[in-house]
């Protein structure tokens, strides 16, 4: 799974990337500082299902705090989108293929209204940020449609003349972006579009369908950046009445990546997403007061204010487990929790909202998949079969015949 972070350049962008995964990116207030994509990880967070053992799991891949489990994604930070990026301004063309391979995208705004559709700097509360989401939008819907109808009318008719289902084409052809037969079907169903007639399909028939498909193979979601300012909370306010199709989560990338640092330098007790941290006794002598002022601001201006506290960790599992409908699920024994090491369920995986133990079993190795017999809830120590649908937090024991 790959997440997206995308949005216009000086908006924050790259200070969420670093909020939410520590890694070291350049960021600058101005345009285009991300040329090339920035891959790294973050993590969504879950309830430590260990505990209803009376243990503590001890994860391969991530970590445990406090009674959460950390489970690592993959997230891509590209550079800035201007308008008519779909046409090459701003290097738009390169950076949107660079989007290429993300499952769902997070668009990052500023909600304060401080930088114009270009990425520059102008008078805080003087730009509408619905604006931003309303070009990025249609900059996504061109994009797909650009590749969609490249050569379409040749394309077009070889299929008609070879009797080709034109859906079957099209989802071979846009598979790249995640497209398939099945989703292009849905979508030309869903529109009235004639498949006999596809040559002839007008431009608002073709934008249509491009734009259907892009919602369904990109799903997005708005974290509205800088909402601790005064104009912020207004904006957000009022988004949330424009655009009410998508969630759109306040928060402060600032806050979060000062509170994340903070804690890896031992200063503070901190779990991210939380609504509190406390200084360390090493923080009580090594933070000077403008350090603790600014920790103050952060509690009393954000963290006691907004629901989501500073919002970086709600929007990611909120891509995850809404937008994209995953579940954590573990690989277990009945009997035995630990692996032969004595780390207690050290994988999680996260799978697609209708994963079935089979599909599960597939995931752990191929030969459990084929050699399937049957899984067990490691939970209710009930057997279930192939086709069951997992749970949230299932722990399963896979059976297989070799």
């Amino acid at each position: 799974m790959i997440i997206g972070i995308v949005g216009k350049p000086s908006v924050g962008k790259s200070t969420f990337f670093k909020a939410a995964t520590l890694a070291e990116v350049e960021i600058a207030n101005y345009p285009f500082t991300t040329i090339k994509p920035n891959h790294a990880v973050g993590f969504v967070k879950i309830d430590d299902v260990a505990r209803e053992f009376g243990k503590v799991a001890n994860p391969r891949i991530g970590y445990v705090q406090g009674k959460y489990r950390f489970v690592a994604v993959d997230l891509l930070d590209v550079a800035g989108l201007v308008p008519d990026a779909h046409k090459g301004e701003g290097m738009g063309a390169q950076f949107l293929n660079d989007l290429n391979q993300a499952d769902a995208l997070i668009h990052v705004i500023d909600a304060s209204g401080s930088v114009n559709q270009k990425g520059e700097v102008v008078e805080t509360g003087s730009y509408d940020p619905a604006n931003d989401i309303k070009f990025l939008e249609v900059e996504l819907d061109y994009w797909y449609l650009e590749i969609m109808t490249k050569g379409w009318e040749k394309f077009a008719r070889t299929i008609q003349q070879e009797g080709k289902e034109i859906h079957k084409a099209l989802g071979k052809q846009l598979s790249g972006l995640g497209v398939d037969e099945y989703l292009t079907q849905e979508a030309i169903r869903k529109l009235k579009l004639d498949t006999l007639a596809a040559k002839d399909w007008s431009e608002e028939q073709m934008y249509s369908l491009a734009r259907e498909l892009r919602i369904k193979t990109k799903p997005m979601l708005i974290a509205a950046n800088k909402c601790d300012h005064p104009i912020g909370k207004e904006n957000y306010k009022k988004l949330k009445e424009q655009f009410p199709n998508y969630k759109i989560i306040p928060c402060s990338a600032e806050a979060e990546l000062a509170l994340r640092e903070a804690s890896k330098k031992d200063l503070i007790n901190y779990i991210p997403g939380e609504k509190e941290f406390t200084i360390t006794t090493k923080g009580t002598t090594d933070l000077s007061q403008n350090q603790k002022n600014a920790l103050e601001f952060i509690k009393k201006n954000i963290l006691e204010i907004f629901e989501e506290g500073t919002g970086i960790q709600i929007v990611l599992n909120s891509v995850v487990f809404d937008l994209l409908n995953y579940k954590a699920i573990h690989p277990g024994g009945v009997g035995k929790l630990e692996d032969k090491d004595g780390n207690v369920i050290p994988d999680c995986f996260l799978m697609p909202a209708k994963a079935t133990a089979l599909d599960f079993a597939f995931r752990l190795h191929t030969d459990f998949g084929k050699n399937f017999i049957k899984a067990i809830d490691v939970k209710t120590k009930l057997p279930v079969g192939k086709d069951h649908i997992l749970k949230n937090l299932d722990i399963v024991e896979i059976m297989s015949s070799k």
